[in-house]
Formats: C-alpha cells, structure tokens, sequence
C-alpha cells in the first residue's frame, strides 16, 4: 500500500491516466467540499513506492470530479462547485486552458466517451445532463427529464397553517430545485459512443441515446425511491450495469429486462421499480461510488460513508438471465474490503494497467493505491 496527503483538501475523485501507468489525477476541496477553494494534483507512483506531486492547481470553488482526456495525454478535466468544467493541460502552470460554464449548480461528474474520444459528458445538481465537444465553448445537447413529484409534500405558505392544521416544518426558502432532480453521476457507455446512463436524487436510473430526436430511452426507479448515487457499465457485457445508493446496496441490472419508455408494464407512482439481477450488500453506510473492473466480468468495486472500499464478485450467470438461487453463492460476493481511510471515502478507480491494483481517496486528506485483488 502507498500514500500521499493532500493537506488542506479532502478528496473527491481519483482517476489513473489511460497513458501513464504511474500517473493519477486527484480533485479535492477545502472544507469538505462545503465553502472556499479546491485543488487538482497531479501525481506520479514511483518504483520505490513514493507517490510524489508532478504539479497541483488552483481553483475558486471544490472540485468534485475529476477524468482524464482519451485525446491528449497531458489532459484532465474537472467539474467545480461553481457550474463550471475546466480543461487542465499538466504541462503549463496556474490557469486552464479551458472553460465550460453553462451549468447552474454544482458539476458533480465528468466522463470522457470512450468510443468517441471527441466527446465529454457533464451531469449537475441543476438537473442536467450536458454533452461537450473540448473544442467548443457551448455544449452540444443537454439533456432533461422532469421531476419526479411522486414523493414531494404539498408546498405551504410561509407561517400559514394547511388545510390539515400541519404547521410548516420550516420558514427558510426551499434550496432545491423546482423542476429538476439532482444528476449525481452521469457515464457513456463504453461499448456505444451515443449511450449515455445517469442517475439522480430521485433514484431513478436513465438511459438516453443521443442520435434520437427524445433521448430518453429507458427510465426506472433502482433503489426504491431513495438517492442513487454512482453508475457504471460493466467493461465486457454490454447490457449489464451497476447502481449504488443512500441504502448502503448496490445493485447489477441487465438493461434488456427492463421495459423501454414507451412499454412501461409498472403502473404511475409505482416506487419499488423492476428486480435487479443481483444486489450486494456489505456496507454500513450510503455507498458513494461504483466501478467495474476494467480486467474482468464479474469484479466491481465500490467506496462508501463508512470508510470502507470494497472489492465484490458479482456470480450472476451471464447464460441463465432469470435469477437462480443456486447460482448466486450467497454471502461469498465480498472478495476485499480496504479500511485504511478514517474518513468518508469519495473516490475510487481501478488501475488500468496492473490486473488488481486500485487507487482510493477520501475526505481524511488521504490518496492510497492499494492491491485489490
């Protein structure tokens, strides 16, 4: 196990370079995120087990996310607490070489399209889901749905009692957003350059393919109303997914069991959603991210609130697409669990290059790149 502090900030995201197998990209923001600045590191994994900062810039507001280009090796991209997403070259000091600024709120992911390298992906608490071109200073397309209101209790006036005699919970102004859930992480697909996935505060799970006139393709509740937090495709089998979420699962679903938009069988106000392929549970707290391993099938990984990572099996048969008991080995799917971080852990990501290795981060100021598997 190596590490590496970042004083000050506490960390977000962690990505490994697709061009340097030593190389990592950090986002990170003072005061948890909450107020004041951030910082990207940009750090080198030497042979003798030092990790060392190549270079560190400064932002006005916490980075939240963090991904490295598919077109250029020197290239990261960031998205800020302030609605923007910067464009860092690691070789020039101080400043990006660009900015995008069309989202109203937080920018809480970033992904660069895997496919289409000329193609980068925004998800904010705005609501919005914003498709890029690095060479262009507007977004391509956004995309948006409408807010689920299933949930939501009837507005009150200031001071004034409801027809029921409920007194208000609270006289402040509501903060969130009118028309639109929060998007906590939105991803492309790795196998279609025009598929992307995301998930929100609502805790439904989307697909939206980009060449349609309505993107929005495929639309279900993944954690029975509560907040999903983090997605992933599975690298190797295209229709399978992952879903995490403030109920301490995560979820595997196969894309092709779930009814598009236009064949929804679930009646209106439905919360429970479809049955997902596999659910894992382990953690003590709401789970914050999860990755597929780049090297395997069946392996993901997953950081959670209660400082753990861990490393899981998934053993759903990929032949045998209606759930059977006996194929599930029950309580064997925890393969690993990390627990050096004393403090919520935000980010994680799979090396690409050694078969096993990983890199976490946290909010205890802390970057460990750790054997896995």
């Amino acid at each position: 196990m190596f590490a590496f502090k970042t004083p000050g900030y506490n960390g977000y995201s962690v990505k490994y370079s697709p061009f340097y197998e030593n190389k990592l990209a950090v986002a990170t923001a003072a005061n948890y995120g909450l107020v004041g600045n951030g910082k990207l590191w940009i750090l080198t994994i030497h042979d003798n087990g030092q990790i060392t900062a190549d270079a560190s810039f400064d932002t006005q507001d916490g980075l939240f996310d963090v991904t490295w280009s598919e077109l250029h090796e020197n290239h990261v991209l960031t998205s800020s607490g302030d609605g923007s997403v910067s464009l860092f070259d690691t070789t020039l000091s101080k400043f990006p070489i660009a900015k995008f600024q069309e989202h109203s709120r937080e920018v809480f992911s970033v992904c660069w399209n895997l496919v289409d390298k000329t193609l980068f992906c925004s998800s904010s608490w705005d609501g919005t889901v914003k498709v890029w071109n690095p060479s262009r200073g507007q977004s391509l397309m956004t995309l948006t749905s409408a807010k689920d209101l299933s949930t939501t209790a009837e507005k009150l006036e200031s001071g004034t009692l409801s027809g029921s005699g409920r007194v208000p919970l609270s006289t402040k102004p509501t903060t969130g957003n009118p028309n639109n859930d929060c998007v906590y992480q939105a991803t492309f697909s790795p196998h279609n350059a025009s598929m992307i996935l995301s998930v929100n505060s609502a805790s439904h799970c989307q697909l939206w393919d980009i060449r349609q006139p309505n993107p929005l393709t495929l639309d279900f509740i993944s954690h029975n109303g509560l907040e999903t937090l983090a997605c992933d495709y599975n690298k190797y089998r295209s229709s399978v997914i992952a879903t995490a979420s403030v109920d301490k699962s995560i979820k595997i679903w196969d894309l092709r069991m779930i009814p598009n938009i236009n064949h929804q069988f679930l009646p209106l106000g439905n919360k429970i959603g479809p049955s997902p392929l596999n659910k894992l549970v382990g953690h003590d707290f709401a789970v914050r991210k999860v990755i597929w391993s780049p090297h395997s099938s069946d392996a993901l990984m997953s950081c959670s609130y209660d400082m753990t990572c861990k490393i899981w099996k998934d053993f759903t048969d990929d032949k045998a697409k209606f759930l059977n008991t006996a194929n599930l080995q029950r309580g064997q799917a925890l393969v690993n669990s990390f627990d050096k971080h004393r403090e919520f852990v935000m980010g994680c990501d799979w090396s690409l290059w050694g078969s096993g290795f990983a890199a976490s981060t946290g909010w205890d100021e802390m970057v460990y790149v750790w054997k896995a598997m």
